[in-house]
């Protein structure tokens, strides 16, 4: 159901009920449509797992916590989802604490975030976010252009929560446990392969508080961070979901690998037309990710510059009348 609601929503994006005269902006509307032009938020997503880090979060702190060989985890996990049918992301979630407690080792929300600050990351990623955020303060050529930070990850909000680079991201989306109403913790949210898209879309309409419903149609020229402001970071197959959704939607998106490793994965996403670049898990200045980064920040920051102009000509031409 969810996939079959999110092709429904990525076909309205690409079919609204008005008439395109330029990317985001409609035939006789878009000049009386707000007092200022306000489409200048530039939206860097990110995975986590393969992407900001080199291992699964769960293999740095918690699994040695409790015992287990992280290779034999993995197998056990996805050899139980599939004889049971079962989402290979619940299931993890559920083993990781059955194990824990037959070891005896109780684990709550502030064990878990405590465990985040034992997560390694790829070189760089630290120094990553103001480094960036100064590019596009020195490359900004219009004013009020602001920069954000997502992530949107499989792995566990509280882990996330425990990293150094937690305090940069202006939201974050990861599955999650509820711990006091039950013996074991209980999988409160789970977020899949597929699943990942509806967050895109929270971002790019600006419903990020997720009581909140996305389902009702909301018009392009009304969502406040477009597609094209966005770039999306990923590192493999469970990423193309939500590199295809940027792609179609005019967004951008970048695989990265390990540096010194195969990076086939890449080559393969850059031939099947799901990803503008790829390049080292490197996020230090000068690197190639770094420099191809910039290079679609600059595209992004050129194309607010055009559209806020073409705003200001659209309402000149309406006063005029």
């Amino acid at each position: 159901m969810q996939e079959r609601v999110l092709e429904g929503e990525q076909a309205r994006a690409a079919n609204d009920d008005l008439p395109l005269s330029r990317p985001g902006r409609r035939q006789g509307r878009g000049a009386n449509a707000r007092p200022a032009f306000d489409r200048k938020v530039i939206a860097l997503v990110y995975d986590f797992d393969g992407t900001l880090s080199p291992r699964p979060m769960q293999e740095y702190t918690f699994l040695p916590k409790i015992g287990e060989d992280p290779k034999a985890f993995w197998a056990e996990s996805n050899r139980l989802a599939r004889e049971q049918a079962a989402d290979p992301l619940i299931t993890y979630m559920h083993l990781m604490y059955k194990k824990a407690k037959a070891k005896g080792v109780r684990i709550d929300r502030e064990d878990l975030v405590a465990l985040g600050r034992g997560v390694d990351l790829f070189p760089g990623v630290t120094e990553w976010f103001e480094a960036i955020g100064e590019y596009v303060k020195i490359r900004s050529e219009t004013n009020g252009v602001t920069l954000r930070h997502y992530l949107i990850s499989s792995g566990l909000t509280e882990i996330i929560e425990g990293t150094a680079i937690y305090r940069h991201f202006h939201n974050v989306f990861a599955s999650e446990y509820w711990f006091d109403p039950y013996d074991l913790p209980y999988p409160k949210r789970v977020i899949t392969d597929t699943g990942k898209t509806q967050y895109l879309f929270r971002i790019n309409k600006g419903i990020e508080d997720l009581r909140d419903n996305i389902n009702q149609h909301m018009p392009e020229r009304d969502r406040p961070i477009p597609f094209a402001n966005m770039i999306y970071f990923g590192d493999g197959d469970t990423d193309v979901p939500s590199m295809a959704v940027m792609r179609k939607n005019g967004g951008h998106a970048i695989a990265v690998y390990p540096p010194g490793k195969p990076k086939a994965k890449c080559i393969e996403l850059f031939k099947a037309n799901r990803i503008d670049f790829y390049a080292a898990a490197d996020y230090r200045r000068g690197s190639d990710l770094f420099r191809r980064t910039c290079l679609l920040i600059d595209r992004i920051l050129a194309d607010i510059r055009v559209q806020e102009e073409v705003w200001r000509i659209e309402r000149e031409v309406v006063r005029g009348r």
